[in-house]
């Protein structure tokens, strides 16, 4: 399995202007709306296992929960855990599919890499490679330095 991150000072995207970072009150107002969004994604990509979403995660205060909206309706969310002030990863993205127009696949690691290299991080982390990762700009494989 390789991993991938985005050297953001390589990038050069904007923030999208539907996101919304949600406080921790909001976290508990929305948490079902999280949910909703995350059945409808995991349904659509017809997933043979599927992680719970845990409160835990979405509380985690070194989390940030990341809305897109779409008419006033939350139609998808990103959780990116922040482990220092220079490194984040995004743990999970979800959205409704209700839209596929609006990519909001690839509209939304661009606006997380725009917002965390505006707050000085260098590096969102993406998890495993997959072959759309890699047209983002900044786009770097991970070695392993251990062998």
């Amino acid at each position: 399995m390789k991993f991938c991150r985005i050297n953001l000072s390589n990038t050069n995207y904007t923030e999208l202007d539907s996101a919304t970072f949600l406080s921790q009150f909001d976290r508990d107002k929305m948490f079902q709306d999280l949910v909703f969004i995350y059945e409808a994604y995991c349904r659509h990509k017809r997933f043979e296992s599927v992680m719970p979403l845990f409160r835990s995660t979405v509380f985690d205060k070194n989390t940030d929960v990341i809305v897109y909206w779409h008419n006033r309706t939350p139609v998808a969310f990103s959780l990116i855990k922040k482990y220092d002030f220079k490194n984040a990863e995004s743990l999970q993205f979800a959205w409704d599919y209700a839209n596929p127009e609006l990519r909001l696949g690839i509209a939304s690691i661009e606006h997380e890499c725009a917002h965390y290299k505006n707050q000085g991080f260098d590096y969102l982390y993406l998890g495993q490679v997959h072959e759309y990762k890699k047209d983002f700009a900044g786009y770097e494989e991970l070695g392993n330095p251990y062998v």
